[in-house]
């Protein structure tokens, strides 16, 4: 299965559980239901991969940065 690309993502609380809704690039959309801690689990695996990538998403080209001085 080949990977699409994110456009949107929603999560609205539907009583004891969340609606996920998740459309890509082409307008198709998919809707997951999850418990509250199948949620938590999806907002650790997110900082998780953000946390590794920080450093690299925040470094500052020094070539850039000279050029713009």
């Amino acid at each position: 299965m080949a990977a699409r690309e994110l456009a949107t993502f929603n999560i609205v609380r539907k009583g004891e559980d969340y609606r996920i809704t998740i459309e890509d690039k082409d307008g198709d959309s998919t809707v997951f239901l999850a418990d509250y801690d199948a949620l938590d689990v999806i907002a650790e695996a997110i900082e998780e991969a953000l946390d590794a990538d920080e450093e690299d998403a925040l470094e500052v080209d020094e070539d850039e940065e000279e050029e713009e001085q």
